[in-house]
C-alpha cells in the first residue's frame, strides 16, 4: 500500500469517527494528532468552534522512555490542564488511527490524572 492510499484510508477512518464523536462545552471533544516525530491533543468545543485546551510534546520536558512514553506524559499533562479549566468528562477521537500505541497511552495518561473518557 503506497502512502497516498494510507494516508486516505486514514482520512476516511477519520470521517466515520467523527460522523458519531461531537464536543460540547461540558464534554468536549479530546483530539490526537499523531505525526511520526510527535502527538499533539486538544479539546474542543465543537458546537462554539473553540479549542479550549491543546498540549503537545513540545509542551512536555521528557516524558518516559522513547515516544509512548511522551505520549504518555502528554496525557497526563493535558489531565491537569484540563482540571484546572474545569473539565472532567471528555469523548475521545482517535482521529483516524488504531486505539493502540501513543494514542492508546495518550489516553491512558489523561485517564490518570482524573479525566473520563
Amino acid at each position: 500500500m503506497d502512502a497516498k492510499t494510507k494516508r486516505a484510508a486514514r482520512i476516511r477512518r477519520h470521517h466515520r469517527v467523527r460522523r458519531k464523536v461531537s464536543g460540547t462545552a461540558e464534554r468536549p471533544r479530546l483530539a490526537v494528532y499523531r505525526s511520526n516525530r510527535h502527538i499533539y491533543a486538544q479539546l474542543i468545543d465543537d458546537d462554539a468552534a473553540r479549542t479550549l485546551v491543546a498540549v503537545s510534546d513540545r509542551d512536555v520536558q521528557a516524558g518516559g522512555p522513547g515516544k509512548t512514553g511522551t505520549a504518555k506524559a502528554v496525557g497526563e499533562l493535558l489531565g491537569e490542564r484540563a482540571k484546572a479549566a474545569g473539565i472532567e468528562r471528555v469523548v475521545f477521537d482517535r482521529g483516524g488511527r488504531l486505539y493502540h500505541g501513543r494514542v492508546a497511552a495518550l489516553a491512558d495518561g489523561a485517564r490518570e490524572k482524573g479525566l473520563e473518557i
